[in-house]
């Protein structure tokens, strides 16, 4: 895996102050945002990017009551975000909106996906496993509703799943209960 790496800066945010580096895998260009000292078991939000939810507040998803959750949350207790540029759960913005088109018209976000050619949810996760070695993390917490990440992460010891508890709104009630029913989303 041919993989590059920024300087770590500090970054204030809102949600605290933070230390930030960057970490290029061809194209994509993710960002992991993290609390000094890392502890020897982590709390880790691995959060792929969604320029709707999470720059412009879309009710659609909970993408961003997501990331704020998580921000929250490593303010507090430590550990890190990991954010993937994996827009639209890797399928690039325009074929987001291009399935948000297709949701207008009446049908779920997997079946909006299978109408574009692609799956339920495209995204991989080898970089993040990348990521923690190079941390030097072993062991997590990990802080998702999502089964494929846990899955997913083999070259690290999930020692415990945290859940994302955020509340939902009329515009993504039926997103939340499709992610849980066709996705096996965790609550």
């Amino acid at each position: 895996m041919n993989i590059e790496s920024s300087k770590v800066a500090s970054l204030p945010s809102r949600f605290g102050t933070f230390m930030i580096q960057t970490f290029k895998e061809g194209d994509k260009e993710h960002l992991v945002i993290f609390k000094q000292p890392l502890l020897d078991v982590p709390i880790v939000r691995v959060h792929s990017e969604c320029l709707t939810g999470d720059a412009i507040g879309s009710l659609k998803c909970d993408c961003r009551d997501q990331l704020e959750f998580a921000l929250d949350e490593i303010e507090k207790s430590g550990g890190m975000v990991i954010y993937l540029r994996q827009e639209g759960r890797d399928i690039g913005l325009l074929n987001k909106v291009n399935a948000y088109a297709l949701q207008d018209k009446g049908l779920d976000t997997v079946e909006a996906n299978h109408q574009l050619g692609f799956g339920a949810d495209e995204r991989t996760y080898d970089v993040v496993e990348y990521i923690l070695d190079y941390f030097g993390i072993k062991k997590i917490k990990l802080l998702t509703n999502n089964p494929k990440k846990i899955e997913s992460l083999k070259g690290v010891e999930i020692v415990k799943r945290l859940p994302i508890v955020v509340p939902s709104n009329k515009y993504n009630e039926n997103y939340l209960k499709v992610k849980k029913a066709k996705m096996g989303h965790l609550y």
